[in-house]
C-alpha cells in the first residue's frame, strides 16, 4: 500500500496516475475527493459532514469522522484480501490523520509518500484548476505534514509527476 499526502493542488493526483502507469503490477486508486463525493449531498454542507469556508478552510464533523472510519476499514479489508492500493489523502490533522490510518492498516506494509509544493505554486494550480476554493492549497501546504512521519518525499514545486512516480516506483523495484 502507498499513501500519499499533500495538500490541495500539491499534485497528488498527477503523482497517482503516472505510478499506476509505472508499477509493473495493477494498483487501485481511492482518495479523499472520491470519498467526499460519495458522501450524501446534505453531508457536504453540514456541521456534521464537511464544510469548505470562503476562505479555504476546512472543517468535519462526528458523521464525516464515523464515514470515515469505515472507509478507512473497507480500504485496509481490500488490501488485506490481497489488492495493491495506492491512497490519495490529504491529512488536515496532521499526524492525527496518520495515526486513523495506521489504526486501520495495522500489520500491514505501508509506504508512507509526503507530497510537498511550494505555497505560492499550489495557490497558482489551484486557480488553473477552477475547481477549488481560493485559498485551500496556501492554507493546507504545510499543515498537512505537522508530525506525519515518512518514508519517502517528493516536492512537485519543480519536478513532474512522472519523475516523482518513478521515486516512489524505485522502492518497489
Amino acid at each position: 500500500m502507498i499513501i500519499l499526502n499533500g495538500g490541495s493542488s500539491s499534485g497528488k493526483s498527477g503523482i497517482v496516475r503516472c505510478l499506476q502507469d509505472v508499477l509493473p503490477d495493477p494498483w487501485l486508486v481511492f482518495g479523499c475527493d472520491s470519498f467526499i463525493d460519495a458522501m450524501p449531498a446534505k453531508m457536504q454542507a453540514s456541521d456534521e459532514g464537511i464544510q469548505i469556508a470562503a476562505d479555504g478552510g476546512v472543517s468535519v464533523g462526528a458523521d464525516f469522522r464515523a464515514l470515515e472510519a469505515a472507509w478507512t476499514e473497507g480500504i485496509a479489508a481490500m488490501v488485506r484480501g490481497g489488492a495493491k492500493v495506492i491512497i490519495d489523502d490529504v491529512f488536515l490533522g496532521g499526524a492525527a490523520s496518520q495515526q486513523r490510518w495506521q489504526k486501520a492498516l495495522d500489520g500491514l506494509a505501508v509506504l508512507w509518500v509526503g507530497v510537498r509544493c511550494e505555497s505560492a505554486v499550489a495557490a497558482g494550480r489551484e486557480i488553473a484548476r477552477g475547481d477549488r476554493v481560493h485559498g485551500m492549497a496556501a492554507l493546507q501546504a504545510d499543515v498537512v505534514h505537522d508530525g506525519v512521519f515518512y518514508d519517502l518525499e517528493v516536492d512537485t514545486t519543480h519536478t513532474e509527476s512522472l519523475a516523482c512516480a518513478r521515486t516512489i516506483a524505485a522502492h518497489f523495484g
